[in-house]
């Protein structure tokens, strides 16, 4: 989430959370734990030092490997490769956020305006959720700010053979402009700085997936044929 996406949501003011940031503003309560909602966590995590010991190792759901998850960006490929991985697969193929958006009956971005971020994330969880006790197989495209709700990921990780589509920062813009989506970044002149700082934020966290392929300068042909023998890996 960038400072003016999280100013947006919180309701502080994009220069506060720039001092704080900075070690320079003055820490108050109220205006924290208006930033901690937005970000859908706890006060006390914005207050700690120690972050606490590792997360356990990842035990795995029976089956797993039959249930696909593409996670990253926008504009790396997730929906085009996973509608034609799972024609391959001859499986069903979800993209969560159109069911997100089935669930709740209007836009995400009309959810996260009446709701805000920690209510589209309870939404994004519980479909999920549903989506994976359908579907012993299945393709998923799950949203690229998924892995930022560490719960919801886990159970991605969990149940699902996860993959990370990447690309490099100039790919992605090109492809989101070309399908004439700016979200989340419509009007912001620093968009590409943007842009980078979110995949700098979650690459250690797309980076747990299974596999990685890095769609920058593969046509669909050849990225399916790698997602395929990704998909029949041991």
């Amino acid at each position: 989430m960038t400072r003016r996406m999280l100013a947006d949501q919180s309701g502080v003011s994009e220069r506060y959370i720039s001092a704080v940031e900075g070690g320079t503003g003055n820490g108050s309560i109220l205006l924290l734990r208006a930033i901690a909602g937005a970000l859908n966590l706890p006060l006390r995590v914005l207050l700690e030092d120690d972050p606490g010991p590792p997360p356990a190792a990842l035990s795995r759901a029976p089956g797993y490997q039959r249930r696909i998850a593409l996670i990253g960006l926008r504009g790396a490929g997730k929906s085009t490769l996973g509608a034609a991985l799972a024609t391959r697969r001859a499986v069903p193929f979800v993209e969560l956020d159109r069911e997100i958006e089935r669930e709740a009956g209007m836009r995400l971005g009309e959810i996260l305006e009446l709701h805000g971020q920690p209510g589209f994330r309870r939404l994004e969880r519980q479909v999920l959720d549903r989506v994976i006790a359908r579907n012993t197989a299945v393709v998923i495209a799950a949203g690229g700010g998924i892995v930022s709700e560490p719960a919801t990921f886990e159970v991605l990780l969990t149940h699902c053979r996860t993959i990370w589509l990447r690309a490099a920062p100039e790919t992605h813009m090109r492809r989101v402009t070309d399908q004439g989506d700016l979200r989340p970044m419509r009007d912001n002149r620093q968009a590409m700085a943007d842009l980078r700082t979110i995949l700098a934020s979650r690459e250690a966290l797309y980076a747990r997936a299974d596999f990685t392929l890095d769609t920058t300068s593969q046509d669909e042909a050849s990225s399916l044929r790698v997602l395929v023998g990704f998909c029949e890996a041991g």
